[in-house]
């Protein structure tokens, strides 16, 4: 199993993630606010500097209002 932060599926779940923020409106430094971190903290895990943890996915999900299950839909298709 690849933890490579550039794998396929590792890309695709960053280009959903980043997809679905912005189709909702929601800047980087929004995102960050609703999860109480830094700005720097989406822009690392959207451009690929930082892998997420399972709980991180989930919080981030939340913070945009998408079903972490559609977001993993999307991935695996």
């Amino acid at each position: 199993m690849s933890r490579q932060l550039h794998s396929s599926k590792y890309t695709k779940l960053r280009e959903v993630l980043t997809n679905e923020r912005l189709t909702v409106g929601i800047t980087q430094a929004v995102l960050a606010q609703r999860l109480q971190r830094p700005q720097s903290f989406v822009s690392k895990f959207e451009i690929g500097e930082r892998h997420l943890d399972v709980i991180e996915f989930i919080d981030i999900c939340e913070a945009i209002g998408a079903d972490p299950r559609v977001i993993l839909g999307k991935v695996t298709r």
